[in-house]
């Protein structure tokens, strides 16, 4: 049996893991990185981030130029070629994989592709028959399909996000199970690129990390563009006969099937633990299967760390990153600030989009902080009605005390790019009237946030 030493081993090669292994080659010499997947990139590049967001943006200028009549354009036809916005995907997405294939394949680490699993506390067995050992490894193995206790739901030939990223045909019609960011994001396109999609979601709104003023805004597009949407549901069976889904469900206290050839489970994801072998490195779990970390991702064994999906408590790419390098700055005994998730920025990329970041009116309550609350919608803001943008509001929270913008909303038009600004004042503790200083460029859709900040000046000035 081959046996081998490293200073680091990092068990996962997307987003977090290479950050992880990264931030640890700045001091170890010997380090290692093992991805067993078909193909190196990770979730973000491969099945994530990057070809959804290629496919939606397509959508967004298939749907304005379908709109062509409102802006005073005469667009005889735009519809979608399936094919043409297929090799669109893959040409695009090929330049991040195969940079990151580069990166990781390069002469700075040692590269297994192979699965992994724990022999014992500092111990890891390859399924080639190596076994390695290291003084630190990361456990950044993301996370994968999870599909709830609905009768039948695992019988049937179901849907993930894999295949809609995938497709090189136009569905006719698709029922989407969930009510979550992906499932939001994956109903939209379809819709727009000419699938009858019907959705449904268990929970009273769609979008539940969202407040219930900016899921409304989004259920109110959903169906003026005709998505048929059914909330506050539960799921009682799903069945598949003659090549079509039926999915049957109850709303207040009624039954109803809906039916189509296509169900997309996007029911939600799980941590990818199993087969890794956790307990016999002494590593614990939390109740909802993620990894149990502490502040600087060190997981019960202190060897042993974990990030990203697999740990939590934000499944989202740039946190994988933060807490990747965290966690190896503190493994190497460099100074290792703990991530701030009070300053957390969020972003669903449904149209019009959903920018958030902070602290949310509920968790301000919940501590007992004394805010202002500002808003200003975009249906009286000049750049968004010559836009035909006119959906949504900004928000902005701040401390009652001094005007400190302690969190914001934005739901509108291109509402992930604004939210950046409001996002630097929440890290940087600025106040609306620190704010107020900046030059607001008119006509942008940036400056909306002039109105709400003019509000929370005024109410705390001494």
């Amino acid at each position: 049996m081959k046996k081998e030493h490293f200073d680091y081993i990092v068990i996962g090669g997307g987003s977090g893991g290479y950050a992880a292994a990264r931030t640890a080659r700045e001091v170890f010499n010997r380090v290692a990185i093992i991805d067993g997947a078909d193909e190196l990139g990770g979730l973000c590049i491969l099945r994530g981030c990057m070809p959804s967001k290629t496919l939606i943006y397509s959508a967004e200028v298939l749907h304005l130029a379908q709109q062509g009549k409102a802006f005073g354009l005469d667009i005889p036809e735009a519809r979608v070629d399936m094919a043409a916005l297929h090799q669109r995907k893959i040409r695009t997405i090929a330049e991040f994989a195969d940079y990151r294939k580069e990166q990781l394949a390069s002469e700075r680490f040692t590269l297994f592709r192979n699965r992994a699993k724990f022999t014992g506390p500092d111990s890891i067995l390859l399924d080639d028959g190596t076994e390695l050992t290291a003084g630190y490894f990361m456990v950044a193995t993301g996370s994968e399909v999870a599909s709830p206790p609905v009768d039948g739901l695992a019988a049937v030939p179901f849907w993930t996000s894999d295949h809609i990223l995938d497709l090189k045909e136009l569905p006719e019609k698709v029922i989407i199970l969930g009510g979550g960011i992906v499932a939001c994001e994956l109903a939209q396109f379809l819709r727009r690129i000419g699938s009858e999609v019907i959705q449904i979601q268990r929970s009273a709104q769609i979008l539940k990390g969202a407040s219930v003023e900016a899921a409304k805004v989004i259920e109110d597009q959903f169906r003026t563009e005709g998505i048929e949407l059914h909330t506050d549901t539960n799921l009682t069976q799903v069945r598949y006969e003659e090549a079509r889904f039926r999915v049957t469900f109850t709303h207040l206290g009624k039954t109803i099937e809906v039916e189509a050839p296509y169900l997309l489970n996007a029911l939600g994801r799980k941590p990818a633990t199993a087969d890794l072998g956790l307990e016999l490195a002494g590593v614990a779990l939390r109740s909802s299967g993620h990894i149990d970390c502490n502040a600087q991702q060190q997981t019960s064994n202190p060897k042993i760390y974990a990030c990203g999906d697999v740990a939590g408590p934000h499944e989202i790419v740039h946190v994988a990153i933060l807490q990747g390098e965290l966690a190896a700055r503190h493994a190497t005994g460099r100074p290792s600030e703990p991530v701030d998730y009070d300053t957390l920025l969020g972003v669903t990329f449904t149209d019009p989009q959903i920018g958030q970041v902070g602290l949310t009116e509920t968790q301000l309550k919940e501590r007992g902080i004394d805010f202002i609350s500002a808003d200003y919608p975009f249906d009286d803001h000049g750049k968004s009605i010559l836009m035909e943008a006119k959906a949504g509001y900004v928000k902005l929270l701040a401390d009652r005390a001094d005007g400190r913008i302690l969190g914001a909303e934005c739901v509108g038009k291109d509402g992930g790019e604004l939210i950046h600004a409001i996002a630097v004042a929440v890290s940087l503790r600025a106040t609306a009237a620190d704010l107020l200083k900046v030059h607001w460029y008119h006509p942008t859709l940036s400056e909306i946030w002039t109105y709400p900040l003019e509000d929370i000046a005024e109410e705390t000035a001494h």
